[in-house]
């Protein structure tokens, strides 16, 4: 009985680790990318005329890109499922492969 209640909670610690990552960690990163946009838009643009650092912009892309990927890769996911397949992450690039 402990080594069924060990495992449950350790599936459900990983649930929580996955739902924190994917649901809160995306839109966290969307926001990072978001506030290195304004960083790398320069000062106040009313007043000072401040150039745009180019560091924030390269953080910007960066951030946006990997929120694409991950929904590109969970658009991906869904899909393959519904025909069937699966997505298979073996040679590090996710490849849909029959089940």
């Amino acid at each position: 009985m402990g080594d069924v209640v060990s495992l449950a909670l350790r599936a459900v610690g990983q649930i929580l680790v996955v739902g924190l990552v994917l649901g809160a960690g995306i839109p966290v990163l969307f926001s990072a990318g978001i506030r290195a946009m304004a960083y790398g838009a320069g000062g106040d643009a009313e007043t000072s005329h401040a150039p745009g650092h180019p560091v924030g912009k390269v953080l910007a892309v960066v951030c946006f890109a990997v929120v694409v990927l991950v929904v590109a890769t969970g658009i991906t996911f869904i899909v393959a499922s519904g025909f069937g397949k699966t997505l298979s992450f073996e040679h590090v690039v996710p490849a849909i492969v029959d089940k």
